[in-house]
């Protein structure tokens, strides 16, 4: 004997965003649906809409913020330039221990450098290099126009991640407080259906169980 799958709990949420924007809308004709239901349904249909438009502003917001990182990045890459530094000092275990890469994944160090740049002006700075570097060789660093140390501009994967980033955090503390909303107006709706049941059921509870007929004021029987 075959029997209907009964469809799943993710399958049945268009469904159910569905109904609840017709019921928000008026467009679903129900007797029994009360204005409580209403009001319910008013309250799923603006956290969705206050979702999407959170989603839309986080993905303005992590265009905007990428064109203007990587513009930044450009402008760096400009008037920032490569060169080849030669260690001073071996990158031995005693000068590791106490650089930012000490008990790290990677086998690199802080060392002190030496480059020549530009004109043959000469610069002394710090820079990383493997831990098995040995003084006299080279590695590369980014210095500016005047030959000063300088961080290297950021790639445009790593401005794209970091824009992401951000828009997610902010999206993600939007979708928060619209969830917190939601919760409170659902709340709040609960209290007002349990007092109107309690109300309710004080008018008619006498009717239905008799004892309004054999209240003093009422009818006796016979």
């Amino acid at each position: 004997m075959s029997s209907t799958p009964r469809p799943t709990r993710a399958a049945s949420l268009p469904r159910r965003a569905g109904r609840h924007l017709r019921r928000a809308l008026g467009a679903r004709r129900d007797p029994l649906v009360r204005p409580l239901d209403r009001s319910r349904s008013r309250a799923w249909a603006a956290a969705l809409l206050g979702l999407l438009l959170a989603l839309s502003a986080a993905v303005g917001a992590a265009l905007l913020s990428f064109h203007a990182a990587d513009h930044d990045a450009s402008a760096d890459r400009a008037r920032l330039h490569r060169v080849d530094a030669v260690l001073l000092t071996a990158t031995r275990p005693g000068n590791a221990a106490n650089s930012r890469w000490a008990g790290g994944y990677e086998s690199r160090a802080d060392v002190t450098v030496s480059w020549t740049y530009p004109d043959g002006q000469q610069h002394t700075g710090r820079a990383e290099a493997p831990r098995s570097a040995t003084a006299g060789s080279t590695v590369t660093v980014w210095v500016d126009d005047d030959g000063g140390r300088a961080d290297p501009p950021a790639t445009r994967v790593g401005v794209a991640v970091e824009a992401v980033c951000t828009s997610l955090s902010g999206f993600a503390a939007l979708a928060a407080a619209l969830g917190g909303g939601l919760a409170l107006r659902l709340r709040a709706l609960d209290r007002r259906a349990d007092q109107e049941w309690q109300r309710s059921w004080a008018r008619l509870e006498p009717l239905w169980s008799g004892r309004g007929s054999r209240s003093p004021g009422g009818p006796q029987e016979g």
